[in-house]
């Protein structure tokens, strides 16, 4: 069983897509995201496999969730700093988090 102390170690925020390009180099098909997490953070990169359910330019202004103090992953050309999370559907294909409302980039969930 984790502890509330372990969940408070991982740092799950809001952000807002502000560039989405396909990722032709990744071993499975996924995009790269630019995502704006406030002027704390800043915008960060993130590669994510979500190219089932999603349009490039669907994601454009789209509020998502991820985990923001994960080091760095190397996938291919590109480094992606944050986790962005989402859950499978039925066929295994990812549905991205978001909140239910507008919020402020770099909120912190909790």
């Amino acid at each position: 069983m984790a502890t509330i102390e372990d969940f408070d170690l991982v740092d799950i925020r809001v952000g807002t897509v502000v560039d989405a390009k396909p990722f032709p180099q990744a071993r499975k098909p996924a995009f790269q995201l630019w995502i704006d997490f406030g002027a704390e953070i800043g915008i960060k990169r993130s590669s994510a496999q979500i190219t089932v359910h999603y349009k490039l330019d669907q994601l454009i202004g789209r509020q998502v969730m991820a985990v923001v103090n994960f080091p760095p992953r190397q996938i291919g050309p590109f480094v992606s700093e944050v986790l962005t999370l989402g859950v499978p559907d039925e066929d295994g294909a990812v549905v991205l988090l978001k909140p239910d409302l507008r919020v402020d980039n770099g909120g912190r969930m909790f």
